[in-house]
Protein backbone atom coordinates (compact mmCIF):
# COMPACT_ATOMS: atom_id res chain seq x y z
CA UNK A 1 0.00 0.00 0.00
CA UNK A 2 1.82 3.17 -0.98
CA UNK A 3 1.05 6.16 0.35
CA UNK A 4 -0.66 9.79 -1.28
CA UNK A 5 0.76 12.70 0.22
CA UNK A 6 -1.82 14.66 -2.11
CA UNK A 7 -4.82 13.14 -1.13
CA UNK A 8 -4.03 13.38 2.53
CA UNK A 9 -3.31 16.91 2.19
CA UNK A 10 -6.73 17.02 0.37
CA UNK A 11 -8.43 15.15 3.49
CA UNK A 12 -6.35 17.73 6.19
CA UNK A 13 -7.00 20.74 4.24
CA UNK A 14 -11.25 19.56 3.65
CA UNK A 15 -11.70 19.29 7.27
CA UNK A 16 -13.02 22.46 8.27
CA UNK A 17 -11.83 22.57 11.71
CA UNK A 18 -8.55 21.10 11.74
CA UNK A 19 -9.20 18.29 14.60
CA UNK A 20 -8.64 15.57 11.76
CA UNK A 21 -5.47 14.22 13.31
CA UNK A 22 -6.83 14.13 16.33
CA UNK A 23 -8.20 10.98 15.38
CA UNK A 24 -6.98 8.80 18.02
CA UNK A 25 -8.81 5.51 16.70
CA UNK A 26 -11.15 4.95 19.85
CA UNK A 27 -14.07 3.33 17.28
CA UNK A 28 -16.77 4.77 19.12
CA UNK A 29 -17.78 5.77 15.92
CA UNK A 30 -18.23 2.59 14.20
CA UNK A 31 -19.70 1.44 17.49
CA UNK A 32 -22.40 3.69 17.12
CA UNK A 33 -22.78 3.63 13.72
CA UNK A 34 -26.37 2.02 12.56
CA UNK A 35 -24.64 1.33 9.33
CA UNK A 36 -21.56 -0.50 10.60
CA UNK A 37 -24.43 -2.55 13.02
CA UNK A 38 -26.17 -3.87 10.06
CA UNK A 39 -22.98 -4.33 7.53
CA UNK A 40 -19.67 -5.81 9.44
CA UNK A 41 -19.99 -8.99 9.82
CA UNK A 42 -18.33 -10.27 13.32
CA UNK A 43 -16.51 -12.60 12.01
CA UNK A 44 -14.71 -10.87 9.43
CA UNK A 45 -14.00 -7.46 8.81
CA UNK A 46 -15.91 -6.48 6.11
CA UNK A 47 -19.02 -4.06 6.27
CA UNK A 48 -19.14 -0.12 6.34
CA UNK A 49 -16.26 0.83 9.47
CA UNK A 50 -16.10 4.60 9.55
CA UNK A 51 -12.40 4.10 12.20
CA UNK A 52 -10.97 2.60 9.18
CA UNK A 53 -12.02 4.90 6.27
CA UNK A 54 -10.27 7.73 8.78
CA UNK A 55 -7.44 5.97 9.29
CA UNK A 56 -7.11 5.49 5.84
CA UNK A 57 -7.75 8.81 5.03
CA UNK A 58 -4.94 10.26 7.37
CA UNK A 59 -2.81 7.93 5.94
CA UNK A 60 -3.15 8.72 2.56
CA UNK A 61 -4.35 5.63 1.33
CA UNK A 62 -6.47 6.26 -1.15
CA UNK A 63 -6.43 3.21 -3.00
CA UNK A 64 -7.44 1.62 0.31
CA UNK A 65 -10.45 3.65 0.16
CA UNK A 66 -11.30 3.62 -4.00
CA UNK A 67 -10.67 0.46 -4.86
CA UNK A 68 -12.63 -1.46 -2.25
CA UNK A 69 -16.05 -2.31 -1.97
CA UNK A 70 -18.42 0.66 -2.93
CA UNK A 71 -19.83 0.54 0.43
CA UNK A 72 -16.76 1.83 1.78
CA UNK A 73 -17.30 5.19 0.81
CA UNK A 74 -21.14 4.57 0.29
CA UNK A 75 -22.37 3.04 3.56
CA UNK A 76 -22.40 6.44 4.96
CA UNK A 77 -26.12 7.92 5.49
CA UNK A 78 -25.24 11.38 6.89
CA UNK A 79 -26.91 10.07 10.40
CA UNK A 80 -24.31 12.08 12.54
CA UNK A 81 -24.45 9.80 15.08
CA UNK A 82 -20.06 9.79 14.57
CA UNK A 83 -19.67 13.23 14.52
CA UNK A 84 -22.34 13.48 18.16
CA UNK A 85 -20.16 10.13 19.91
CA UNK A 86 -16.62 11.35 18.55
CA UNK A 87 -14.43 12.30 22.04
CA UNK A 88 -12.39 14.67 19.68
CA UNK A 89 -15.08 16.67 18.24
CA UNK A 90 -14.36 15.45 15.15
CA UNK A 91 -17.03 16.31 12.09
CA UNK A 92 -16.57 12.98 10.61
CA UNK A 93 -19.23 13.21 7.85
CA UNK A 94 -17.12 15.68 6.22
CA UNK A 95 -14.90 13.49 5.15
CA UNK A 96 -16.89 11.42 4.26
CA UNK A 97 -19.02 13.71 2.08
CA UNK A 98 -15.45 14.39 0.19
CA UNK A 99 -14.49 11.13 -0.22
CA UNK A 100 -17.98 10.42 -2.14
CA UNK A 101 -17.59 13.89 -4.10
CA UNK A 102 -14.02 12.63 -5.23
CA UNK A 103 -15.52 9.20 -6.04
CA UNK A 104 -17.93 11.08 -8.09
CA UNK A 105 -15.50 13.15 -9.88
CA UNK A 106 -13.64 10.16 -10.68
CA UNK A 107 -16.99 8.72 -12.36
CA UNK A 108 -16.94 5.64 -9.92
CA UNK A 109 -20.06 6.35 -7.91
CA UNK A 110 -22.80 3.02 -7.54
CA UNK A 111 -25.43 3.39 -10.58
CA UNK A 112 -27.98 4.43 -8.17
CA UNK A 113 -26.30 7.65 -7.55
CA UNK A 114 -26.25 8.89 -10.99
CA UNK A 115 -29.65 7.71 -11.29
CA UNK A 116 -30.75 9.55 -8.27
CA UNK A 117 -28.68 12.23 -9.57
CA UNK A 118 -30.70 11.94 -13.59
CA UNK A 119 -34.04 11.92 -11.82
CA UNK A 120 -33.72 14.94 -10.47
CA UNK A 121 -32.23 16.95 -13.58
CA UNK A 122 -35.33 15.69 -15.50
CA UNK A 123 -38.07 16.27 -12.61
CA UNK A 124 -36.41 18.47 -10.38
CA UNK A 125 -37.71 16.18 -7.70
CA UNK A 126 -35.84 13.07 -6.02
CA UNK A 127 -38.72 11.37 -5.68
CA UNK A 128 -41.62 11.56 -8.10
CA UNK A 129 -44.84 12.88 -7.18
CA UNK A 130 -47.12 9.54 -6.06
CA UNK A 131 -50.45 9.57 -7.08
CA UNK A 132 -52.00 7.50 -3.55
CA UNK A 133 -49.68 10.73 -1.51
CA UNK A 134 -51.57 13.10 -3.92
CA UNK A 135 -55.63 11.30 -3.08
CA UNK A 136 -54.24 11.24 0.61
CA UNK A 137 -53.21 15.04 0.94
CA UNK A 138 -56.55 15.77 -1.04
CA UNK A 139 -58.98 13.73 1.78
CA UNK A 140 -56.85 15.57 4.20
CA UNK A 141 -57.19 19.37 3.32
CA UNK A 142 -54.19 19.29 2.11
CA UNK A 143 -53.08 21.67 -0.30
CA UNK A 144 -51.33 19.92 -3.62
CA UNK A 145 -47.68 20.28 -3.71
CA UNK A 146 -46.90 23.08 -6.32
CA UNK A 147 -44.73 21.41 -9.26
CA UNK A 148 -41.22 22.55 -9.14
CA UNK A 149 -39.62 24.51 -12.54
CA UNK A 150 -38.12 21.53 -14.03
CA UNK A 151 -36.27 24.50 -16.51
CA UNK A 152 -34.90 26.64 -12.95
CA UNK A 153 -33.29 23.20 -11.94
CA UNK A 154 -32.05 22.24 -14.41
CA UNK A 155 -30.50 25.89 -15.34
CA UNK A 156 -28.52 25.49 -11.73
CA UNK A 157 -27.14 22.68 -12.16
CA UNK A 158 -26.01 23.37 -15.46
CA UNK A 159 -24.60 26.44 -13.53
CA UNK A 160 -22.81 23.95 -11.15
CA UNK A 161 -21.41 21.54 -13.99
CA UNK A 162 -23.40 18.63 -12.40
CA UNK A 163 -24.81 17.69 -15.93
CA UNK A 164 -21.10 16.85 -17.10
CA UNK A 165 -21.21 13.93 -14.38
CA UNK A 166 -24.25 12.23 -15.06
CA UNK A 167 -23.53 8.95 -17.44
Amino acid sequence: MTVNFEFRKQIMDYHVHDVLKYCFQCSRCTDNCPISAVTIDFYTTTGYNPRANILNALLGYKDAIFSADPLTIWGCTVCDTCDEVCPQHIELTEIFTFLKNESVKAGNAPDFIYGQAQAIFDSAKAIPSQPAIERRREQLGIPAVDAPDVNEVQTLLKNIGSDKKLK
